[in-house]
């Protein structure tokens, strides 16, 4: 018998279901516009903090995904969710992905562009 923690790490199959992230609140009120600048300065930047290219790709497409789409996404490409949200997420060969929370969701202060 092994201890609670050990099943992802047998292989044993299981797959952990991602979920939406929990409610958020920038720092500041934030518009729209602003939100898709720093979304888009991260996955611009975002191989280069390590990893490869292509997971970070897949983790982008399921980021803008809906739920179905994003599960679907993550297990065809072997990603390995530790933090249902996927703000946290490894590759096959051990790399972390750590996603903020700006580019999966929108914050509750978001001021719509006039």
């Amino acid at each position: 018998m092994g201890c609670a923690g050990s099943s992802q790490a047998k292989g044993d199959g299981t797959v952990k279901k991602i979920r939406k992230p929990k409610p958020w609140k920038h720092p500041q009120p934030i518009t729209k516009t602003h939100l898709m600048q720093l979304r888009d300065e991260f996955w611009d930047t975002a191989p280069h903090y390590g990893g490869r290219k292509e997971i970070w790709d897949a983790l982008r497409a399921a980021a803008e995904a809906d739920l179905t789409l994003a599960q679907a996404i993550v297990d065809s490409a072997g990603v390995i969710v530790q933090s249902a949200d996927l703000t946290i997420c490894y590759d096959e060969r051990g790399a972390k992905y750590e996603l903020p929370k700006y580019v999966l969701s929108e914050p509750t202060n978001l001021i719509r562009d006039s």
